[in-house]
């Protein structure tokens, strides 16, 4: 086996480009059932879209997606770019968008979801303010609740989330496709249920077009190309990111020569001033002391849509060299990129048209 940094960000590389929206969606679409209008909401909005026109050729197209998501889109659809994980103002003004494009549409619609959608377009209730929505994402960020109980709070602010978009929808017929970011692959959570149809309206049809299972298994089958053995694959972040790193930075370090894929979306709990980083940096790092002076292992970490809380990068790769002077109070102070950044083992892909939840991998030479 070669270096096990290289294979290591090679298997984790061959799981996010096998769920990639491009490819997801281009595979599900049907060739002659062309919409009269496509609406997408998410960080792989763009990528989806692209998809679909490909397929379709000039279909009027409506994307709600992250600042700097939007790359390669043709002229003429209509962008609106939004904050993510903390809304801002544009996220109303692409919520009520979202509603008009909806309502507007007379024939069929092409709804196409992904991760992200939760921050990225809101509609509030009446009462509610923007101030409300960013301290309310604020306060659930920093909490450490998983993303189905953080969904649940934010749709009780919403008038799209939990299938009121699909609510005003006056036209003949939907296809709602969606990309995964959520355990158990559950449309009602994805976005919030944004993209979640009114029950029993034979109008709408939905499919899950990529998940976090697709990617883990196509970096199982990359690993076994490679020559690698596969020892464990299976969706095992859902838990408290300490936990997570009590529980298999042993395993890592004590691990047979071969790989362990998993996935998942780790929870944590934020300092009142937190620092530079998200849940798959901090969990990189915590998982460097335990590997620390090791030979032959590496281990990759990263939310599969490029971007780890409000940071440039998708998360870290570590190894036994990674852990040393400072990281213990990086990682208690939440500031784990900072120091991964310093010690050259930050993951950074930029945008990668796809977001279902995070993938790890660990090698040994």
């Amino acid at each position: 086996m070669s270096d096990p940094r290289t294979i290591a960000r090679e298997i984790w590389d061959a799981g996010v480009v096998a769920v990639g929206g491009y490819e997801a969606v281009s595979a599900a679409l049907d060739t002659d059932a062309r919409p009269d209008r496509i609406v997408a909401v998410g960080k792989a909005a763009a990528a989806m879209t692209k998809a679909a026109l490909d397929t379709y050729g000039d279909v009027p197209a409506l994307v709600v997606t992250k600042y700097g998501h939007a790359e390669d889109l043709p002229p003429g659809v209509e962008v609106i770019e939004s904050a993510h994980p903390v809304p801002d103002a544009q996220s109303l003004s692409a919520g009520r968008r979202l509603r008009e494009a909806v309502a507007e549409t007379q024939g069929t619609l092409l709804l196409l979801v992904s991760g992200g959608a939760s921050a990225l377009a809101e509609d509030l209730v009446e009462g509610q303010t923007l101030d409300d929505l960013a301290a309310l994402n604020r306060r659930l960020l920093s909490t450490g609740l998983d993303i189905t109980a953080m969904n649940a709070e934010r749709r009780k602010l919403s008038r799209i989330k939990c299938g009121g978009l699909l609510s005003g929808f006056r036209g003949t017929s939907a296809r709602i496709l969606a990309i995964s970011d959520v355990p158990g692959d559950d449309l009602a959570v994805i976005g919030s249920g944004i993209g979640l149809p009114p029950e029993g309206d034979a109008r709408f049809r939905a499919k899950i077009v990529a998940s976090n299972a697709i990617a883990r298994e196509a970096a199982a089958r990359k690993a076994r190309d490679q020559g690698v053995t596969v020892l464990t694959q299976k969706e095992a972040l859902h838990d408290d990111l300490d936990t997570l790193a009590a529980t298999w930075g042993p395993r890592i370090r004590d691990m047979e020569p071969g790989a362990i894929i998993l996935g998942g979306e780790p929870t944590v709990v934020l300092p009142d001033d937190p620092g530079e980083g998200g849940r798959n940096q901090a969990l990189a790092l915590a998982l460097a002391q335990y590997v620390k002076g090791t030979q032959g292992i590496a281990i990759v970490v990263g939310g599969t849509d490029g971007s780890d809380g409000p940071t440039g990068a998708a998360g870290g790769i570590v190894d036994g060299a990674t852990w040393g002077d400072g990281a213990a109070d990086a990682l208690e102070r939440a500031d784990s990129g900072t120091y991964l950044g310093a010690h050259g083992a930050r993951l950074v892909t930029g945008p990668t048209g796809t977001n279902v939840m995070d993938l790890l991998v660990a090698v040994r030479a």
